[in-house]
């Protein structure tokens, strides 16, 4: 009921800026921190507070999601990293009343139509970032995808994260598939079909989009909610693991 409730609130912030054809205009990338590959998601938008752009990365090694959040200036971003659930919920849950200050955050990145480069720098620590721009969707218009839309979504669980796959379909811009994948060596464990060509609503509710998929806990066992764009606030489909298939299945 707290997260239905949080993504609610969320929701109504979220409509009370200005309005367009679609929400959702994301660029992915890959490349490196340092000697370490990455996978690299941002969504700009007018988020409030002076955030314009949102994002979700993984080390590969790790494959952990890491939520962003900062600004852009030009073709300059800085991207602050979110540490715990207390910032996540203040940040992109409650809403910062007070403008967001990006001055040391830890990444720095230069934009150009190809990829992007820049430094990232935490305490004594610093790296270059080399990125390369693999894919891109963008509804704010007519709607177009290039590439291969995967969207890494801030939830996991101690074992896996979650994938969304967006396609152009015949009735638009919409979640096709998500991906369970294990964060022990990165592999898909299982794909959720989304068969939605009447309305295309999967994935697309107007929260950031790497809120369309978001975990939360009950009885103690870990509940993953795929958000469904529709019905006002939107609808959710909860699915929960299932230790005899091993596969996550949908919630009785």
């Amino acid at each position: 009921m707290a997260r239905r409730f949080l993504s609610a609130i969320l929701l109504l912030l979220l409509l009370s800026g200005k309005a367009a054809a679609g929400w959702y205009h994301v660029e992915n990338y890959q490349g490196s921190i340092g000697p370490h590959p990455i996978h690299l998601s941002l969504q700009t938008y007018d988020f409030g507070s002076g955030i314009t752009v949102e994002g979700s990365y993984f080390y590969d090694s790790r494959q952990s999601p890491i939520a962003l959040y900062g600004k852009i200036s030009g073709g300059r971003i800085a991207l602050c990293e979110i540490s715990d659930e207390k910032e996540f919920q203040r940040i992109f849950v409650i809403g910062s009343k007070t403008p967001v200050d990006t001055t040391g955050c830890a990444l720095t990145l230069d934009v150009t139509d190809s990829g992007a480069a820049g430094n990232w720098s935490k305490g004594t620590e610093t790296y270059p970032v080399s990125l390369k721009r693999i894919a891109g969707l963008d509804d704010t218009g007519e709607g177009k995808i290039d590439g291969a839309v995967e969207i890494p979504f801030w939830a996991q669980t101690a074992t896996d994260r979650f994938a969304g796959v967006y396609k152009n379909t015949s009735a638009g811009i919409c979640m096709t598939k998500m991906q369970v994948i294990k964060k022990l060596g990165g592999k898909v464990a299982q794909e959720v079909i989304f068969r939605d060509d009447d309305v295309c609503s999967a994935g697309m509710l107007m929260t950031p989009i790497y809120m369309n998929v978001e975990k939360w806990i009950e009885h103690g066992k870990d509940v993953i909610s795929v958000n469904f764009r529709g019905g006002g606030a939107g609808t959710t489909i909860d699915y929960v693991f299932d230790p005899t298939t091993k596969k996550y299945r949908q919630k009785k």
